[in-house]
């Protein structure tokens, strides 16, 4: 068994955490953060794709799922490379799947190593995940006051 790997985590704006509101008028999504609306696990298992990632320290990242801590909500998210830069060979999600356990426990994670596309380019998952909390000392913004300016 190999050695647990150490999960990141990420303190971000709140806002990129957003899950926003339904609109009805528009039939859309609207506040919703870019985190939030990279999740892709429906997608990845259904489709073998992924929706527009989200970029964090140069890299591009997907959502694979949104976790509660405590009070607020963090999304765990792996990175995203072209297939070019996996040393080995790629796996799909039925197969990861078909893997029970073994896949699951994997130090690297679950989505490790999985082959999906975005738009016409194959690209593959790297882990382990990264958890993306909401920073603690970002505020929200408070719209200013005409008399402020006096």
């Amino acid at each position: 068994m190999s050695a647990p790997c150490k999960i990141k985590e990420f303190r971000v704006d709140p806002s990129r955490l957003s899950s926003g509101t339904w609109c009805h008028s528009r039939d859309r999504q609207i506040g919703e953060g870019d985190i939030s609306a990279s999740y892709s696990g429906d997608k990845i298992g259904l489709e073998g794709c992924v929706r527009s990632p989200f970029k964090w320290q140069n890299c591009l990242w997907v959502c694979t799922g949104m976790v509660s801590r405590g009070d607020f909500r963090a999304a765990d998210a792996y990175r995203l490379v072209p297939r070019r830069f996996l040393d080995g060979t790629p796996i799909s999600y039925h197969e990861n799947a078909m893997l029970g356990d073994e896949a699951r426990t994997r130090p690297e994670g679950f989505y490790h190593g999985m082959a999906v596309r975005h738009g016409k380019q194959d690209y593959v998952l790297i882990g382990p995940s990264a958890v993306f909390m909401p920073s603690e000392d970002v505020q929200t913004p408070r719209q200013a006051d005409l008399f402020d300016l006096l």
